[in-house]
């Protein structure tokens, strides 16, 4: 079994940043992709990036390219999410996930999930 906590959210003006974090404990393997997703209020939850175990591939969705960064430090089983010029339209709860050995956008491929983290943007 393998456990995800989100921390790091909060309240930031528009073009500002936040940095989420999310730790990893249980069962962690070497082989585990993480990704972040995302759902704001009365939408789907949407894919935000992924980072394979290496850290060698990271991808992105279009919506957040070039102002999100996802990094690991698998010594301290901690993923980060980065986050700069934020805007209104990134407000949403924020979700880290973990898959075995895949490299996916795809929610149903990642098997565990932790509680999610509230990013407010305000205009």
């Amino acid at each position: 079994q393998v456990q995800l906590v989100e921390s790091g959210g909060g309240l930031v003006q528009a073009g500002g940043s936040l940095r989420l974090s999310c730790a990893i404990s249980g069962r962690t393997y070497s082989s585990y992709t993480m990704a972040w997703f995302r759902q704001a209020p009365g939408k789907a939850r949407e894919f935000v990036g992924y980072i394979s175990w290496s850290g060698a591939n990271t991808y992105y969705a279009d919506s957040v390219k070039g102002r999100f960064t996802i990094s690991r430090d698998n010594a301290k089983n901690t993923v980060f999410l980065q986050m700069n010029n934020l805007k209104p339209e990134d407000t949403a709860v924020y979700y880290c996930a973990a898959g075995l050995g895949i490299l996916t956008t795809v929610e149903t491929r990642f098997a565990y999930w932790g509680q999610g983290t509230q990013v407010t943007v305000s205009s």
